[in-house]
Protein backbone atom coordinates (compact mmCIF):
# COMPACT_ATOMS: atom_id res chain seq x y z
CA UNK A 1 0.00 0.00 0.00
CA UNK A 2 1.58 3.24 -1.11
CA UNK A 3 1.00 6.57 0.60
CA UNK A 4 -0.64 9.18 -1.63
CA UNK A 5 1.41 12.15 -2.71
CA UNK A 6 1.21 15.22 -0.50
CA UNK A 7 -0.50 18.31 -1.90
CA UNK A 8 1.86 20.88 -3.31
CA UNK A 9 3.12 23.51 -0.85
CA UNK A 10 5.54 26.44 -1.11
CA UNK A 11 7.98 24.76 1.33
CA UNK A 12 8.05 21.29 2.86
CA UNK A 13 8.21 20.97 6.65
CA UNK A 14 11.83 19.85 6.35
CA UNK A 15 12.66 22.92 4.27
CA UNK A 16 10.94 25.18 6.79
CA UNK A 17 12.93 23.65 9.65
CA UNK A 18 16.17 24.00 7.70
CA UNK A 19 15.47 27.68 7.05
CA UNK A 20 14.58 28.21 10.71
CA UNK A 21 17.84 26.59 11.75
CA UNK A 22 19.81 28.60 9.21
CA UNK A 23 18.22 31.81 10.48
CA UNK A 24 19.06 30.87 14.06
CA UNK A 25 22.67 30.26 13.03
CA UNK A 26 22.88 33.65 11.32
CA UNK A 27 21.35 35.31 14.39
CA UNK A 28 23.89 33.54 16.59
CA UNK A 29 26.79 34.83 14.54
CA UNK A 30 25.49 38.37 14.95
CA UNK A 31 24.97 37.91 18.68
CA UNK A 32 28.52 36.65 19.09
CA UNK A 33 29.98 39.75 17.51
CA UNK A 34 33.53 39.59 16.21
CA UNK A 35 34.19 36.30 17.99
CA UNK A 36 31.50 34.54 16.00
CA UNK A 37 33.11 35.53 12.72
CA UNK A 38 36.61 34.64 13.85
CA UNK A 39 38.94 32.43 11.86
CA UNK A 40 41.27 29.84 13.30
CA UNK A 41 43.42 31.49 15.93
CA UNK A 42 41.48 34.74 16.18
CA UNK A 43 39.63 34.12 19.43
CA UNK A 44 41.20 31.27 21.35
CA UNK A 45 44.87 30.98 20.49
CA UNK A 46 44.27 28.23 17.93
CA UNK A 47 47.03 27.16 15.55
CA UNK A 48 48.61 29.81 13.36
CA UNK A 49 49.32 29.22 9.65
CA UNK A 50 52.59 27.28 9.20
CA UNK A 51 54.46 30.23 7.69
CA UNK A 52 53.62 32.40 10.72
CA UNK A 53 54.56 29.65 13.15
CA UNK A 54 57.91 29.24 11.42
CA UNK A 55 58.70 32.93 11.88
CA UNK A 56 57.79 33.06 15.58
CA UNK A 57 57.69 29.71 17.34
CA UNK A 58 55.30 30.09 20.29
CA UNK A 59 56.59 29.34 23.78
CA UNK A 60 53.27 27.87 24.80
CA UNK A 61 50.11 26.29 23.41
CA UNK A 62 46.84 27.84 24.58
CA UNK A 63 48.86 29.11 27.54
CA UNK A 64 50.26 25.69 28.48
CA UNK A 65 54.05 25.04 28.38
CA UNK A 66 55.01 23.06 25.29
CA UNK A 67 56.86 20.41 27.28
CA UNK A 68 53.69 19.68 29.30
CA UNK A 69 51.01 19.35 26.63
CA UNK A 70 49.67 15.92 25.70
CA UNK A 71 50.62 13.90 22.65
CA UNK A 72 47.28 14.76 21.01
CA UNK A 73 47.89 18.47 21.48
CA UNK A 74 51.35 18.03 19.93
CA UNK A 75 49.72 16.39 16.91
CA UNK A 76 47.34 19.35 16.50
CA UNK A 77 50.18 21.83 16.94
CA UNK A 78 52.39 20.10 14.36
CA UNK A 79 49.69 20.04 11.67
CA UNK A 80 46.10 21.22 11.82
CA UNK A 81 43.92 18.14 11.21
CA UNK A 82 41.57 20.21 9.04
CA UNK A 83 44.38 20.84 6.57
CA UNK A 84 45.18 17.25 5.54
CA UNK A 85 42.82 16.72 2.60
CA UNK A 86 45.69 16.08 0.19
CA UNK A 87 47.02 13.50 2.62
CA UNK A 88 43.64 11.72 2.69
CA UNK A 89 43.64 11.59 -1.09
CA UNK A 90 47.21 10.27 -1.22
CA UNK A 91 46.46 7.53 1.31
CA UNK A 92 43.36 6.51 -0.63
CA UNK A 93 45.30 6.35 -3.91
CA UNK A 94 47.92 4.13 -2.26
CA UNK A 95 45.37 2.10 -0.24
CA UNK A 96 47.43 2.99 2.80
CA UNK A 97 46.08 3.43 6.34
CA UNK A 98 47.20 6.35 8.51
CA UNK A 99 50.10 5.95 10.90
CA UNK A 100 51.43 7.87 13.89
CA UNK A 101 49.81 11.25 14.48
CA UNK A 102 47.69 10.91 11.35
CA UNK A 103 45.61 8.18 13.02
CA UNK A 104 44.44 10.92 15.37
CA UNK A 105 44.16 13.63 12.69
CA UNK A 106 41.98 11.46 10.43
CA UNK A 107 39.36 11.39 13.21
CA UNK A 108 38.68 15.08 12.59
CA UNK A 109 37.19 13.92 9.28
CA UNK A 110 35.18 11.19 10.99
CA UNK A 111 37.59 8.47 9.85
CA UNK A 112 38.82 6.03 12.48
CA UNK A 113 41.59 3.52 11.77
CA UNK A 114 40.62 0.80 14.25
CA UNK A 115 43.57 -1.62 13.98
CA UNK A 116 44.36 -4.05 15.49
CA UNK A 117 40.68 -4.81 16.10
CA UNK A 118 40.03 -4.41 12.35
CA UNK A 119 42.65 -3.55 9.74
CA UNK A 120 40.33 -0.97 8.19
CA UNK A 121 38.59 2.33 8.80
CA UNK A 122 35.25 3.25 10.31
CA UNK A 123 33.32 6.40 9.39
CA UNK A 124 31.03 8.09 11.91
CA UNK A 125 28.23 10.07 10.24
CA UNK A 126 26.76 13.16 11.88
CA UNK A 127 22.94 13.23 12.10
CA UNK A 128 22.07 16.47 13.93
CA UNK A 129 18.76 16.34 15.74
CA UNK A 130 18.56 12.55 15.25
CA UNK A 131 16.59 12.71 11.99
CA UNK A 132 17.55 11.58 8.51
CA UNK A 133 15.66 11.09 5.28
CA UNK A 134 14.96 7.75 3.67
CA UNK A 135 17.20 8.83 0.76
CA UNK A 136 20.06 9.38 3.22
CA UNK A 137 19.48 5.99 4.85
CA UNK A 138 19.49 4.37 1.42
CA UNK A 139 22.74 6.18 0.59
CA UNK A 140 24.31 4.88 3.81
CA UNK A 141 23.18 1.36 2.91
CA UNK A 142 24.86 1.72 -0.49
CA UNK A 143 28.08 2.97 1.11
CA UNK A 144 28.06 -0.01 3.49
CA UNK A 145 27.47 -2.42 0.59
CA UNK A 146 29.81 -0.94 -2.00
CA UNK A 147 32.66 0.42 0.10
CA UNK A 148 32.58 -1.22 3.55
CA UNK A 149 31.56 -4.30 5.52
CA UNK A 150 27.88 -4.34 4.61
CA UNK A 151 26.41 -3.07 7.88
CA UNK A 152 25.95 0.01 10.04
CA UNK A 153 25.70 0.63 13.78
CA UNK A 154 23.46 3.16 15.52
CA UNK A 155 25.48 4.80 18.29
CA UNK A 156 24.56 6.10 21.73
CA UNK A 157 24.44 9.60 20.25
CA UNK A 158 21.91 8.58 17.62
CA UNK A 159 24.23 8.71 14.64
CA UNK A 160 25.44 5.88 12.41
CA UNK A 161 28.86 4.27 12.01
CA UNK A 162 29.93 2.21 9.00
CA UNK A 163 32.87 -0.16 9.41
CA UNK A 164 35.40 -2.23 7.48
CA UNK A 165 36.29 0.48 4.96
CA UNK A 166 39.55 -0.21 3.06
CA UNK A 167 41.79 2.88 2.94
CA UNK A 168 41.33 3.07 -0.84
CA UNK A 169 37.62 3.82 -0.38
CA UNK A 170 37.76 6.48 2.32
CA UNK A 171 37.68 9.53 0.04
CA UNK A 172 34.84 8.01 -1.98
CA UNK A 173 32.94 7.46 1.29
CA UNK A 174 33.31 11.15 2.19
CA UNK A 175 32.25 12.16 -1.32
CA UNK A 176 29.13 10.02 -1.16
CA UNK A 177 28.22 11.48 2.23
CA UNK A 178 28.50 14.95 0.73
CA UNK A 179 26.30 13.90 -2.19
CA UNK A 180 23.44 13.05 0.19
CA UNK A 181 23.89 16.17 2.40
CA UNK A 182 25.60 14.30 5.24
CA UNK A 183 29.01 14.84 6.79
CA UNK A 184 31.43 13.14 9.14
CA UNK A 185 33.52 16.28 9.73
CA UNK A 186 34.34 16.74 13.39
CA UNK A 187 32.66 13.46 14.35
CA UNK A 188 35.65 12.20 16.31
CA UNK A 189 38.63 13.25 18.40
CA UNK A 190 38.51 16.59 20.24
CA UNK A 191 35.34 17.97 18.71
CA UNK A 192 31.64 18.43 19.41
CA UNK A 193 30.00 15.07 18.78
CA UNK A 194 26.59 14.48 17.23
CA UNK A 195 24.06 17.03 18.53
CA UNK A 196 21.05 15.21 19.91
CA UNK A 197 17.31 15.78 20.21
CA UNK A 198 14.41 13.59 21.21
CA UNK A 199 13.48 11.10 18.47
CA UNK A 200 9.91 12.38 18.82
CA UNK A 201 10.79 16.04 18.25
CA UNK A 202 8.03 17.82 16.34
CA UNK A 203 5.51 15.01 16.80
CA UNK A 204 5.32 14.54 20.59
CA UNK A 205 2.00 15.88 21.98
CA UNK A 206 3.67 16.70 25.30
CA UNK A 207 6.79 18.54 24.10
CA UNK A 208 7.21 22.28 24.67
CA UNK A 209 9.26 22.99 21.54
CA UNK A 210 10.63 21.21 18.49
CA UNK A 211 14.38 21.54 19.00
CA UNK A 212 15.56 20.05 15.68
CA UNK A 213 16.12 23.46 14.00
CA UNK A 214 18.41 24.41 16.90
CA UNK A 215 20.47 21.23 16.55
CA UNK A 216 20.88 21.87 12.83
CA UNK A 217 21.73 25.51 13.42
CA UNK A 218 24.42 24.63 15.95
CA UNK A 219 25.96 22.09 13.57
CA UNK A 220 26.04 24.74 10.83
CA UNK A 221 27.78 27.10 13.21
CA UNK A 222 30.31 24.47 14.29
CA UNK A 223 31.35 23.22 10.88
CA UNK A 224 31.80 26.77 9.59
CA UNK A 225 34.01 28.07 12.44
CA UNK A 226 37.48 26.55 12.47
CA UNK A 227 38.29 27.73 15.99
CA UNK A 228 35.60 25.37 17.32
CA UNK A 229 37.61 22.32 16.21
CA UNK A 230 40.46 20.93 18.26
CA UNK A 231 38.88 21.39 21.69
CA UNK A 232 40.79 20.20 24.76
CA UNK A 233 38.70 17.00 24.58
CA UNK A 234 35.41 15.65 23.18
CA UNK A 235 32.22 17.59 23.90
CA UNK A 236 28.51 16.63 23.90
CA UNK A 237 25.48 18.89 23.41
CA UNK A 238 21.78 18.00 23.56
CA UNK A 239 18.50 19.87 23.11
CA UNK A 240 15.62 18.49 25.19
CA UNK A 241 12.27 19.84 24.03
CA UNK A 242 10.55 18.72 27.22
CA UNK A 243 8.55 15.83 25.77
CA UNK A 244 7.82 12.33 27.02
CA UNK A 245 10.99 10.70 25.68
CA UNK A 246 14.33 11.65 27.18
CA UNK A 247 17.73 11.67 25.49
CA UNK A 248 20.22 11.28 28.35
CA UNK A 249 20.62 15.05 28.74
CA UNK A 250 22.17 14.48 32.19
CA UNK A 251 25.24 13.00 30.49
CA UNK A 252 26.02 15.97 28.21
CA UNK A 253 28.55 18.77 28.61
CA UNK A 254 25.75 21.19 27.65
CA UNK A 255 22.12 20.19 28.01
CA UNK A 256 19.46 22.68 26.91
CA UNK A 257 16.19 21.64 28.62
CA UNK A 258 12.95 23.36 27.60
CA UNK A 259 10.84 24.97 30.29
CA UNK A 260 7.87 27.32 30.60
CA UNK A 261 8.04 30.64 32.43
CA UNK A 262 4.86 32.23 33.68
CA UNK A 263 4.64 36.01 33.23
CA UNK A 264 2.95 38.00 35.97
CA UNK A 265 -0.47 39.19 34.86
CA UNK A 266 -0.37 37.14 31.65
CA UNK A 267 -2.30 33.97 30.92
CA UNK A 268 0.19 32.64 28.39
CA UNK A 269 3.66 31.35 29.26
CA UNK A 270 6.82 31.46 27.19
CA UNK A 271 9.19 28.61 26.34
CA UNK A 272 12.84 29.01 27.25
CA UNK A 273 15.70 26.63 27.94
CA UNK A 274 17.46 25.93 31.21
CA UNK A 275 21.19 25.30 30.71
CA UNK A 276 22.74 22.25 32.34
CA UNK A 277 26.53 21.92 32.34
CA UNK A 278 29.30 19.36 32.73
CA UNK A 279 27.67 15.94 32.58
CA UNK A 280 30.07 13.05 31.96
CA UNK A 281 29.01 9.87 33.71
CA UNK A 282 32.27 8.14 32.83
CA UNK A 283 33.76 10.64 35.31
CA UNK A 284 30.90 10.08 37.77
CA UNK A 285 29.29 13.44 37.01
CA UNK A 286 25.79 14.50 36.00
CA UNK A 287 25.02 17.82 34.31
CA UNK A 288 23.67 20.46 36.71
CA UNK A 289 21.53 23.57 36.18
CA UNK A 290 23.89 26.56 36.03
CA UNK A 291 21.14 29.12 36.65
CA UNK A 292 20.71 30.46 33.11
CA UNK A 293 17.46 30.93 31.22
CA UNK A 294 18.01 31.12 27.47
CA UNK A 295 15.56 31.99 24.70
CA UNK A 296 15.51 29.58 21.74
CA UNK A 297 17.02 32.27 19.50
CA UNK A 298 19.99 32.57 21.90
CA UNK A 299 20.88 28.88 22.26
CA UNK A 300 23.42 28.64 19.43
CA UNK A 301 25.25 31.77 20.56
CA UNK A 302 25.37 30.61 24.18
CA UNK A 303 26.62 27.15 23.19
CA UNK A 304 29.34 28.66 21.00
CA UNK A 305 30.44 31.01 23.78
CA UNK A 306 30.64 28.14 26.28
CA UNK A 307 32.71 26.17 23.79
CA UNK A 308 35.11 29.07 23.29
CA UNK A 309 35.64 29.43 27.04
CA UNK A 310 36.34 25.70 27.12
CA UNK A 311 38.87 26.18 24.31
CA UNK A 312 40.56 28.95 26.28
CA UNK A 313 40.65 27.25 29.68
CA UNK A 314 40.44 23.48 29.17
CA UNK A 315 43.40 21.44 30.37
CA UNK A 316 45.76 20.45 27.54
CA UNK A 317 48.29 18.62 29.72
CA UNK A 318 46.16 15.78 31.10
CA UNK A 319 43.51 13.99 29.00
CA UNK A 320 41.83 12.71 32.14
CA UNK A 321 41.23 16.28 33.32
CA UNK A 322 40.38 17.78 29.92
CA UNK A 323 36.58 17.74 30.17
CA UNK A 324 34.34 20.73 30.89
CA UNK A 325 33.52 19.57 34.42
CA UNK A 326 37.13 20.14 35.49
CA UNK A 327 37.12 23.69 34.10
CA UNK A 328 34.09 24.40 36.28
CA UNK A 329 35.82 22.81 39.26
CA UNK A 330 38.86 25.01 38.72
CA UNK A 331 37.14 28.32 37.93
CA UNK A 332 33.81 27.94 39.72
CA UNK A 333 30.50 28.37 37.91
CA UNK A 334 30.13 32.14 38.58
CA UNK A 335 33.56 32.93 37.11
CA UNK A 336 32.97 30.55 34.20
CA UNK A 337 29.72 32.33 33.33
CA UNK A 338 31.49 35.70 33.51
CA UNK A 339 33.87 34.47 30.83
CA UNK A 340 30.96 33.21 28.76
CA UNK A 341 29.27 36.59 29.08
CA UNK A 342 32.41 38.33 27.80
CA UNK A 343 32.06 36.43 24.50
CA UNK A 344 28.42 37.40 23.92
CA UNK A 345 26.81 40.48 22.47
CA UNK A 346 23.78 40.28 24.79
CA UNK A 347 23.20 39.90 28.52
CA UNK A 348 22.84 36.44 29.96
CA UNK A 349 19.62 35.95 31.85
CA UNK A 350 19.99 34.58 35.39
CA UNK A 351 16.68 33.15 36.55
CA UNK A 352 15.81 30.85 39.46
CA UNK A 353 14.70 27.37 38.48
CA UNK A 354 11.92 27.54 41.08
CA UNK A 355 10.09 30.03 38.87
CA UNK A 356 10.20 27.67 35.89
CA UNK A 357 8.09 24.62 35.20
CA UNK A 358 9.78 21.39 36.23
CA UNK A 359 10.84 18.91 33.56
CA UNK A 360 7.95 16.46 33.16
CA UNK A 361 8.82 12.81 33.92
CA UNK A 362 10.02 10.89 30.90
CA UNK A 363 8.75 7.55 29.68
CA UNK A 364 11.87 5.46 30.14
CA UNK A 365 11.02 3.13 27.27
CA UNK A 366 8.95 5.54 25.20
CA UNK A 367 11.29 5.21 22.23
CA UNK A 368 9.90 1.71 21.57
CA UNK A 369 6.38 0.90 20.36
CA UNK A 370 3.44 2.80 18.90
CA UNK A 371 2.66 6.32 20.14
CA UNK A 372 -0.02 8.76 18.96
CA UNK A 373 1.43 11.99 17.56
CA UNK A 374 0.22 15.52 18.08
CA UNK A 375 -0.84 15.44 14.44
CA UNK A 376 -4.34 13.89 14.36
CA UNK A 377 -4.53 10.47 12.74
CA UNK A 378 -0.77 9.87 12.82
CA UNK A 379 1.43 7.77 15.08
CA UNK A 380 5.12 6.98 15.45
CA UNK A 381 6.51 3.47 15.66
CA UNK A 382 9.60 2.84 17.75
CA UNK A 383 11.55 -0.08 16.29
CA UNK A 384 13.76 -2.22 18.53
CA UNK A 385 17.19 -2.68 16.90
CA UNK A 386 19.17 -5.03 19.20
CA UNK A 387 22.57 -3.44 19.99
CA UNK A 388 21.96 -0.99 17.11
CA UNK A 389 23.30 -3.31 14.39
CA UNK A 390 21.72 -2.88 10.92
CA UNK A 391 22.64 -4.97 7.90
CA UNK A 392 22.79 -2.92 4.70
CA UNK A 393 19.80 -4.82 3.31
CA UNK A 394 17.84 -3.89 6.44
CA UNK A 395 18.86 -0.25 6.11
CA UNK A 396 17.58 -0.22 2.56
CA UNK A 397 14.37 -2.00 3.56
CA UNK A 398 13.75 0.51 6.36
CA UNK A 399 14.20 3.37 3.90
CA UNK A 400 11.60 1.87 1.58
CA UNK A 401 9.28 1.22 4.52
CA UNK A 402 9.58 4.88 5.62
CA UNK A 403 8.54 5.98 2.14
CA UNK A 404 5.64 3.55 1.93
CA UNK A 405 4.09 4.09 5.36
CA UNK A 406 5.55 7.33 6.72
CA UNK A 407 7.00 10.63 5.56
CA UNK A 408 10.27 9.27 4.15
CA UNK A 409 12.06 9.92 7.44
CA UNK A 410 13.74 7.85 10.16
CA UNK A 411 14.88 8.88 13.63
CA UNK A 412 17.90 7.11 15.18
CA UNK A 413 17.81 7.26 18.99
CA UNK A 414 20.49 7.50 21.67
CA UNK A 415 19.26 4.05 22.81
CA UNK A 416 20.48 2.50 19.52
CA UNK A 417 16.94 2.08 18.15
CA UNK A 418 14.93 3.75 15.36
CA UNK A 419 11.64 5.64 15.27
CA UNK A 420 9.44 5.67 12.15
CA UNK A 421 7.33 8.86 12.36
CA UNK A 422 4.14 10.03 10.65
CA UNK A 423 2.41 6.70 10.04
CA UNK A 424 -1.33 6.88 9.40
CA UNK A 425 -3.17 5.04 12.15
CA UNK A 426 -4.99 2.87 9.63
CA UNK A 427 -1.66 1.69 8.23
CA UNK A 428 -0.07 0.67 11.55
CA UNK A 429 -0.86 -3.09 11.33
CA UNK A 430 0.67 -3.33 7.86
CA UNK A 431 3.67 -1.26 8.92
CA UNK A 432 4.29 -3.50 11.95
CA UNK A 433 4.14 -6.61 9.75
CA UNK A 434 6.62 -5.02 7.35
CA UNK A 435 8.99 -4.19 10.24
CA UNK A 436 8.81 -7.75 11.51
CA UNK A 437 9.52 -9.09 8.03
CA UNK A 438 12.77 -7.11 8.04
CA UNK A 439 13.80 -8.87 11.24
CA UNK A 440 12.90 -6.31 13.91
CA UNK A 441 10.03 -5.77 16.31
CA UNK A 442 8.12 -2.85 17.85
CA UNK A 443 7.82 -4.27 21.36
CA UNK A 444 10.41 -3.86 24.08
CA UNK A 445 10.79 -7.32 25.59
CA UNK A 446 12.19 -7.55 29.07
CA UNK A 447 15.75 -7.23 27.77
CA UNK A 448 16.37 -7.52 24.04
CA UNK A 449 14.51 -4.36 23.05
CA UNK A 450 16.42 -2.27 25.60
CA UNK A 451 19.95 -3.61 25.35
CA UNK A 452 22.72 -1.13 24.55
CA UNK A 453 26.27 -2.14 23.69
CA UNK A 454 29.41 -0.35 22.56
CA UNK A 455 31.38 -1.60 19.57
CA UNK A 456 33.37 -4.15 21.57
CA UNK A 457 36.75 -5.68 20.84
CA UNK A 458 35.79 -6.82 17.35
CA UNK A 459 35.95 -3.19 16.26
CA UNK A 460 37.63 -1.17 19.02
CA UNK A 461 41.13 -1.67 20.40
CA UNK A 462 40.18 -0.19 23.78
CA UNK A 463 37.47 -2.76 24.51
CA UNK A 464 38.30 -5.76 26.69
CA UNK A 465 35.29 -7.81 25.62
CA UNK A 466 33.07 -8.70 22.66
CA UNK A 467 30.20 -6.57 23.93
CA UNK A 468 27.77 -6.70 21.00
CA UNK A 469 27.84 -10.47 20.58
CA UNK A 470 27.70 -11.05 24.33
CA UNK A 471 24.84 -8.56 24.75
CA UNK A 472 22.78 -10.54 22.24
CA UNK A 473 23.64 -13.86 23.92
CA UNK A 474 22.78 -12.47 27.33
CA UNK A 475 19.48 -10.88 26.29
CA UNK A 476 18.32 -14.06 24.51
CA UNK A 477 19.16 -16.15 27.58
CA UNK A 478 17.24 -13.82 29.91
CA UNK A 479 14.22 -13.39 27.63
CA UNK A 480 13.80 -17.17 27.48
CA UNK A 481 13.96 -17.63 31.26
CA UNK A 482 12.70 -14.48 32.98
CA UNK A 483 9.23 -13.17 32.17
CA UNK A 484 8.70 -9.63 33.43
CA UNK A 485 5.91 -7.14 32.82
CA UNK A 486 8.34 -4.19 32.53
CA UNK A 487 11.44 -3.78 30.32
CA UNK A 488 14.90 -3.74 31.89
CA UNK A 489 17.72 -1.62 30.49
CA UNK A 490 20.95 -3.57 30.09
CA UNK A 491 24.09 -1.69 28.99
CA UNK A 492 27.42 -3.37 28.11
CA UNK A 493 30.56 -1.29 27.69
CA UNK A 494 33.99 -2.69 26.94
CA UNK A 495 36.20 -0.17 28.76
CA UNK A 496 36.04 2.63 31.36
CA UNK A 497 35.41 5.23 28.62
CA UNK A 498 31.82 3.96 28.95
CA UNK A 499 30.52 4.64 25.45
CA UNK A 500 27.47 2.53 26.38
CA UNK A 501 26.98 4.48 29.65
CA UNK A 502 26.86 1.47 31.94
CA UNK A 503 26.57 3.59 35.10
CA UNK A 504 23.09 4.92 34.21
CA UNK A 505 21.49 1.58 33.30
CA UNK A 506 19.20 -0.65 35.35
CA UNK A 507 21.99 -3.19 35.01
CA UNK A 508 25.34 -1.99 33.67
CA UNK A 509 28.27 -4.19 32.70
CA UNK A 510 31.88 -3.01 32.41
CA UNK A 511 34.04 -5.40 30.40
CA UNK A 512 37.45 -6.68 31.45
CA UNK A 513 39.68 -9.69 31.19
CA UNK A 514 39.18 -11.99 34.18
CA UNK A 515 42.12 -14.22 35.25
CA UNK A 516 41.37 -17.93 35.17
CA UNK A 517 44.41 -20.04 35.99
CA UNK A 518 47.17 -19.30 33.50
CA UNK A 519 44.87 -17.43 31.08
CA UNK A 520 42.18 -14.79 31.07
CA UNK A 521 38.62 -14.76 29.74
CA UNK A 522 36.04 -12.13 28.88
CA UNK A 523 34.21 -10.95 31.97
CA UNK A 524 32.44 -8.02 33.56
CA UNK A 525 31.97 -5.90 36.64
CA UNK A 526 28.24 -5.57 37.33
CA UNK A 527 26.51 -2.34 38.42
CA UNK A 528 22.86 -1.93 39.38
CA UNK A 529 20.26 0.82 39.77
CA UNK A 530 21.70 3.59 37.65
CA UNK A 531 19.27 6.03 36.08
CA UNK A 532 18.57 9.31 34.33
CA UNK A 533 16.01 12.11 34.65
CA UNK A 534 13.59 11.27 37.49
CA UNK A 535 15.67 8.15 38.31
CA UNK A 536 18.92 10.06 38.24
CA UNK A 537 21.73 8.25 40.00
CA UNK A 538 24.92 6.32 39.32
CA UNK A 539 24.90 2.55 39.41
CA UNK A 540 26.28 0.77 42.47
CA UNK A 541 28.90 -1.94 42.13
CA UNK A 542 27.15 -5.27 42.56
CA UNK A 543 29.72 -7.86 41.50
CA UNK A 544 33.30 -7.87 40.19
CA UNK A 545 35.28 -10.00 37.78
CA UNK A 546 32.43 -12.25 36.68
CA UNK A 547 33.43 -14.46 33.72
CA UNK A 548 30.92 -14.07 30.93
CA UNK A 549 29.90 -17.73 31.12
CA UNK A 550 28.75 -17.13 34.71
CA UNK A 551 27.03 -13.83 34.02
CA UNK A 552 23.66 -14.91 32.50
CA UNK A 553 22.60 -17.13 35.44
CA UNK A 554 23.75 -14.49 37.93
CA UNK A 555 21.57 -11.78 36.35
CA UNK A 556 18.74 -14.32 35.99
CA UNK A 557 18.81 -14.91 39.76
CA UNK A 558 18.80 -11.17 40.42
CA UNK A 559 15.81 -10.54 38.14
CA UNK A 560 13.89 -13.50 39.57
CA UNK A 561 14.46 -12.09 43.06
CA UNK A 562 13.13 -8.74 41.86
CA UNK A 563 10.05 -10.37 40.38
CA UNK A 564 9.36 -12.36 43.55
CA UNK A 565 10.01 -9.70 46.17
CA UNK A 566 9.15 -6.34 44.60
CA UNK A 567 6.43 -4.18 46.03
CA UNK A 568 3.37 -3.19 44.01
CA UNK A 569 4.34 -1.31 40.82
CA UNK A 570 7.96 -1.12 42.01
CA UNK A 571 10.55 -0.60 39.28
CA UNK A 572 13.82 -2.49 39.24
CA UNK A 573 15.68 0.72 40.09
CA UNK A 574 13.47 1.37 43.13
CA UNK A 575 13.77 -2.26 44.21
CA UNK A 576 17.55 -2.25 43.95
CA UNK A 577 17.89 1.09 45.72
CA UNK A 578 15.60 -0.10 48.53
CA UNK A 579 18.04 -2.90 49.37
CA UNK A 580 21.53 -2.71 50.76
CA UNK A 581 24.03 -3.99 48.22
CA UNK A 582 24.97 -6.97 50.42
CA UNK A 583 21.29 -7.93 50.61
CA UNK A 584 21.01 -7.79 46.82
CA UNK A 585 24.09 -9.96 46.51
CA UNK A 586 22.60 -12.50 48.89
CA UNK A 587 19.38 -12.61 46.85
CA UNK A 588 21.37 -13.40 43.71
CA UNK A 589 23.79 -15.79 45.37
CA UNK A 590 26.85 -13.61 44.77
CA UNK A 591 29.87 -14.44 46.91
CA UNK A 592 33.31 -12.96 47.17
CA UNK A 593 32.51 -9.44 45.83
Amino acid sequence: MNAPNSPAAPFSQQQKEYLQGFAAGVAAAGALGSVGAGVLGSSSGAPSPPEVAAQAEPASWFGWPLDEITREEQFKREQNPLDIWDKLVAHAQENRPPQGGDVYRFKFHGLFYVAPAQDSLMVRVRIPGNALSSAQMRALAAIATDLAGGYGDITTRGNIQIREIPPKHMVEVLARLSDCALTSRGAGADNVRNITCSPLSGIDPTELIDARPLARALQLHLINNRDLYGLPRKFNVSFDGGGCVGLATDTNDIGFVATRVERAGEEASEVYFRVFLAGVTGHLRFADDCGLLVAPSECVAVAAAILRVFVDHGDRTDRKKARLCYVLDRLGTPRFLELVQAKLGFELRRFPSERCSARAPVDKHGHIGIRPQRQPGLSSIGIAIPVGRLQASQMDALARLAEKFGSAELRPTVWQNLVLPNVRDAWIPDAVCAIQSIGFDVKASTISGCVVACTGNTGCRFSATDTKSQALQLSRYLDERVKLDVPINLHLTGCPNSCAQHLVADIGLLGMQVPQGDRSVDGYHVYVAGGLEQERGLGREFAKNIPFDELPPLIERLLLAYRAQREARETFVDFARRHRIDALRALAGVTGS
